[in-house]
């Protein structure tokens, strides 16, 4: 069984006519649960439970520092390259793009990397576009092991690997995955997708669990929010974290939610994420799956990013740069998308400090 057979279960599910049929008292009875089924975490993402938001940012609160204390993980991106061959239409880097292309030499990702760490962050991720002539697995290790000076943990957010791949980038010093599936609708999915590997819907939604199956110590997932209408996303997302943490006990499960920001190239995304809806999201998934981080990038802004610390958010990044070489080097690429919250690593510590929280540079330990 894979995860696929779940989605398959609810790929022709009438959302409209349950969300239509949802009562005050359904959402009350979901809510003041001990443990929440996937019924009721679609409860929580229905129409109705929009009344509720305050009752459940309370319990979300409570069940965060439960779980995680009061402490915000920080990581920040570092592109190693933005050679891609696959034609996605919501990417700045898809192949059709004419953008200036790029790859960090060794000396390079050394530079970065030695900027990055005297901000005191100690998580970075690294990303790639999908091309394994440009950025074989053999070049990502070898990033590592220079990272690995610097950081004392690394995550990757590359193209999917088969399973051998994944434990031969352990190996090299790799503990992370992040992978969106970017949206769950398999026919939307499709349409997205008109050339390249990634256009293998099944190949991509499996590779979390390829991950977890090489014994990766965790593993992020999330949609590309605003590809489809985002309750059903949310769902099938929400659906998706709680199968991996069932399955896979020793992985520890997170959760992005990223939503579309302008990039290279004419695509405009056809549903629009309202902020409420966004912490909507957050606040159901956090009830549904309270041991579950919660991710939320630099894509949001600053003061939707301050507000929601303390309501389920567990990880932000910081400094972030969506270009290759984006920390050192004078003559850049274009990124990937627009950046909205460009504030340094010392503003954003300070903001959490405010908010009576500790920001965590190194696997739960604060400075």
């Amino acid at each position: 069984m894979s995860y696929y057979d779940k989605y398959i279960k609810y790929k022709d599910f009438d959302f409209k006519g349950f969300f239509d049929k949802i009562t005050d008292e359904d959402v009350l009875n979901s809510i003041n649960k001990e443990r929440l089924n996937e019924i009721d975490f679609l409860t929580l993402l229905s129409h109705k439970a929009e009344n509720y938001l305050e009752i459940m940012a309370r319990k979300s609160m409570n069940l965060t520092i439960q779980h995680f204390g009061k402490v915000i993980f920080l990581y920040t991106p570092l592109y190693l390259a933005n050679y891609c061959i696959n034609q996605c239409l919501y990417c700045g880097f898809n192949v059709t793009n004419k953008i200036t292309r790029k790859k960090l030499e060794m000396d390079e990702v050394e530079k970065e990397a030695k900027i990055i760490s005297d901000s005191g962050l100690r998580h970075i991720l690294i990303l790639t576009g999908e091309s394994r002539e440009h950025t074989p697995v053999d070049y990502i290790a070898r990033c590592i092991q220079v990272l690995k000076k610097y950081f004392t943990s690394i995550t990757i957010e590359i193209y999917p690997l088969d399973e051998h791949e994944y434990k031969e980038l352990i190996m090299a010093g790799v503990d992370g995955l992040t992978i969106y599936q970017e949206v769950y609708n398999e026919d939307i999915y499709k349409n997205l997708h008109l050339s390249g590997p990634k256009r293998n819907y099944r190949y991509r939604l499996d590779a979390p669990e390829r991950a977890c199956q090489a014994s990766m110590r965790s593993v992020n997932i999330g949609a590309l929010l605003g590809l489809d209408h985002w309750r059903r996303e949310s769902f099938f997302t929400g659906l998706h974290g709680n199968y991996l943490q069932n399955k896979y006990l020793d992985t520890e499960i997170g959760i992005s939610l990223p939503r579309i920001r302008p990039h290279k190239g004419e695509f405009q995304p056809e549903f629009y994420v309202e902020d409420k809806h966004l912490v909507q999201i957050i606040l159901a998934l956090r009830l549904y799956m309270p041991r579950t981080g919660i991710t939320l990038s630099t894509r949001e802004r600053a003061e939707l990013r301050d507000n929601l610390i303390g309501l389920g958010i567990t990880k932000m990044s910081a400094g972030s740069s969506t270009e290759v070489g984006g920390h050192t080097l004078d003559e850049k690429s274009e990124g990937q998308f627009d950046i909205s919250d460009q504030r340094s690593v010392d503003e954003i510590k300070n903001i959490i400090y405010k908010k009576g929280f500790q920001p965590v540079f190194k696997d739960w330990q604060a400075i």
